[in-house]
């Protein structure tokens, strides 16, 4: 796989991790937004362009890995994310 790098951008009560890929214009999001103390994971984007390199997999673990960093919880909303969930038991010190 190619280098990605994820970047986290937050605007409040809302934010982002983009996924850059080094071979690509393309680039992933985990869109987030939070509500009573919880980072709701809503959506999880990865055009066809870098689909299928494990971009959506490694935004997700960005987001656990912030979480545990900053203390907070993540809601899964994004049907991606609840899976990822699911096949990650290990996660459930952050899932809301």
């Amino acid at each position: 796989m190619v280098g990605v790098t994820i970047t986290a951008h937050e605007n409040g009560n809302s934010g982002e991790y983009v996924a850059h890929v080094a071979d690509s214009d393309a680039t992933g999001r985990l869109v987030w937004a939070q509500r009573d103390g919880i980072r709701y994971a809503e959506h999880t984007l990865v055009p066809p362009a870098i689909g299928g390199r494990g971009v959506a997999g490694r935004l997700v673990e960005a987001m656990v890995a912030d979480a545990r960093e900053n203390h907070f919880r993540i809601g899964p909303s994004c049907s991606y994310v609840a899976a990822a969930f699911k096949r990650h038991p290990e996660w459930a010190d952050v899932k809301a």
